[in-house]
């Protein structure tokens, strides 16, 4: 007999989701957003402290204002107005859920799969190797308008993986059914010794139990602008052909710490990729994207102070001759990196981050969240140029505790909503959703990452890592020739 929920507990229900959502809105009204992107906090607060000043005024002035009549006037024009706004507000909330509907069927139908890649002690490659692969996977997936608003068809994205099981180091791919081939022919281009195997996903596996243990999560975001790019192995001289002894792996650190983890200890670590392109209406998005290219060569017009149609200086003499702006080494190298970047391909993409402790080792929680977090972020952040920082994770901020602990709430709101956050991001780890329903830019959003910068995330370790605990395979698997006597 299937359970039915009560009236009472769906009330209970939509009350949480209302005082999660007014939680949510109170923190981003009050909170000044860091970065680039704060327009509307700055025009609201602006709105609201013009719209304060006015009402004093008014009420020091005397002057006589018809709050009597007002209300209905206000009424009376919304409501007069319905033929207008209800229809646009009924078709905007049918496509939302037409899509959402329609693009959870496709996604079903096309199916999934997760590959483990499993790696040869000998690996000479350069990450240059990786680079060339995600050039090779860059599937922009063109769609018609019947295929997106009929059919559900989503652009193709793919999820690559790294998994530490109580210091067991893993490589994953996951990817839908229908490009598992054409992965597994560009990933052997590049890397003819690995071995790629189709396993049970991990993070199936995992049951989460509030009361049996702890779950942790967040996304990582851009700390400036997309055009500004990561440290990247270009910069640390991978590029070049060198002995193995030289080398020096950003991922080294990393994987170090990945392989320290204590059994009963799990970390998830997941790049989201999709190729990069202009979406509009014809991939269901009424607005179209930001121009990533014209965005960065509008930084570098900005650093080198000069006019974005004349491409000379902004500045003159009296005589009205350009004054050229002298650059520092810094700025040089800001330049420099950023047209590097525009020259490759780019990504739409989100990094998260889960970690896992059972109950006997709960304890260690807060320790390996701090090293986990200053590991990942280090080796690709530059003062200069990019890096990553926290962006949301599975907690209740700490002016919000603030706030709570003054009316003796803090408490109720952790137990209530960490155990939920950590649920959903677990789930939405596990369907690999972000850039589609049902956890479409779910408390993040996409960023821009080149080919480079994914390949510095993301490759194959050379013998430099030497990880004890990061297993490799003594050599490639492969298929006896066809031309073998019976």
């Amino acid at each position: 007999m299937s359970h039915k929920e009560s009236i009472g507990h769906r009330v209970k229900h939509y009350l949480e989701e209302l005082v999660e959502i007014a939680a949510e809105l109170f923190y981003e009204l009050l909170t000044p957003p860091r970065g680039h992107g704060g327009g509307g906090f700055f025009v609201f607060w602006g709105t609201l402290v013009a719209t304060a000043g006015i009402g004093f005024l008014i009420y020091f002035k005397q002057i006589p204002v018809p709050f009597g009549t007002l209300p209905l006037r206000v009424f009376d024009v919304v409501y007069t107005s319905y033929p207008i706004w209800l229809p646009i507000l009924l078709l905007k909330l049918f496509l939302e859920l037409w899509l959402k509907y329609i693009r959870l069927d496709y996604i079903k139908k096309a199916g999934e799969v997760l590959l483990e890649i499993r790696i040869p002690k000998e690996v000479t490659k350069t990450p240059k190797a990786m680079e060339l692969f995600f050039m090779a996977m860059y599937e922009t997936g063109a769609v018609e308008y019947n295929e997106t608003y009929w059919d559900g068809k989503v652009r193709p994205w793919f999820s690559y993986e790294i998994a530490s099981f109580g210091g067991d180091v893993h490589f994953y791919v996951w990817t839908l059914k229908k490009y598992q081939n054409v992965l597994e022919a560009q990933l052997y281009a590049q890397y003819p010794t690995v071995e790629l195997v189709e396993v049970e996903d991990y993070a199936r596996r995992k049951v989460f139990n509030p009361k049996e243990n702890f779950t942790w999560g967040t996304y990582f975001v851009l700390q400036r602008p997309d055009p500004y790019p990561i440290m990247t192995y270009v910069d640390y001289g991978l590029d070049k052909e060198m002995e193995e002894e030289y080398k020096v792996d950003p991922l080294s650190t990393l994987l170090e710490y990945l392989g320290s983890m204590k059994k009963g200890e799990d970390v998830w670590i997941q790049i989201l990729v999709q190729a990069y392109k202009v979406r509009g209406l014809k991939e269901g998005q009424l607005f179209s994207d930001k121009n990533w290219i014209a965005e960065g060569q509008k930084e570098v017009n900005k650093i080198m102070k000069r006019d974005p149609h004349t491409k000379s200086s902004r500045s003159q003499t009296k005589t009205g001759f350009p004054i050229i702006p002298t650059l520092t080494e810094g700025e040089k190298k800001q330049v420099e990196a950023i047209e590097r970047s525009l020259d490759k391909r780019a990504f739409w993409c989100t990094v998260r981050l889960c970690y896992h402790a059972d109950k006997e080792v709960i304890h260690l929680r807060s320790s390996s969240v701090s090293g986990l977090l200053g590991t990942f972020r280090k080796p690709f952040n530059s003062n200069l140029l990019n890096g990553f920082k926290l962006g949301w994770y599975t907690d209740i901020s700490d002016p919000t505790k603030d706030f709570l602990f003054l009316f003796g709430l803090k408490n109720w709101a952790m137990n209530l909503y960490i155990p939920k956050y950590a649920r959903l991001m677990v789930d939405a780890f596990r369907r690999r959703s972000f850039f589609y329903a049902p956890y479409r830019n779910w408390q993040s959003k996409p960023y821009i990452l080149t080919a480079e910068e994914l390949a510095t995330m993301y490759h194959i370790p050379g013998k430099v890592v030497t990880t004890p605990t990061f297993e490799r395979i003594p050599s490639k698997k492969v298929e006896p020739p066809a031309n073998l006597p019976i």
